[in-house]
């Protein structure tokens, strides 16, 4: 009997879930599925560009392990690429890591639990009209929480 998958984190979930090729509708297509785990692994290998044990270490989870969950999710991301199959990020086993919060007036950078709620005002400023997250679009409206993921 294999061990019971371990708990991982992630720093963030995506708004948008599902993915798939233009002009052809989507009951018509295979679906693959990716889970959040291997989405994180994905954005922290290929988007951050950090090194597997770096990596390893900010999900919970030893350097092999981070390789075989991010070699998984490669696989997934170019077989949707090259076959034109849907894409659909759901599921996993993973608990919620910190994130790093931004002020939009003061920039003040701080981190925060990723599964507990979002700040409603800067802890320096006190303002609460700024905008908070990582990225181009202030935060995600979505938070991962520990357990298991449907």
């Amino acid at each position: 009997m294999p061990r019971p998958c371990k708990c991982r984190r992630v720093g963030f979930v995506p708004d948008a879930v599902f993915f798939k090729p233009a002009g052809i509708p989507a009951k018509d297509l295979p679906e693959v599925a990716l889970a959040l785990d291997e989405l994180e692994a994905l954005r922290l290998a290929d988007l951050e560009g950090l090194y597997h044990e770096q990596a390893a270490a900010r999900m919970g989870v030893s350097r092999q392990t981070f390789g075989n969950v991010v070699a998984a999710a490669r696989r997934k991301a170019a077989d949707c690429l090259v076959n034109g199959k849907v894409l659909r990020i759901a599921g996993g086993t993973v608990q919620a890591g910190e994130r790093e919060f931004v002020c939009g007036s003061c920039r003040h950078r701080w981190l925060q639990d990723a599964g507990g709620p979002w700040p409603a005002h800067c802890p320096i400023c006190r303002r609460g009209a700024g905008r908070f997250g990582q990225g181009r679009r202030g935060h995600d409206r979505r938070n991962p929480t520990q357990g298991e993921i449907k």
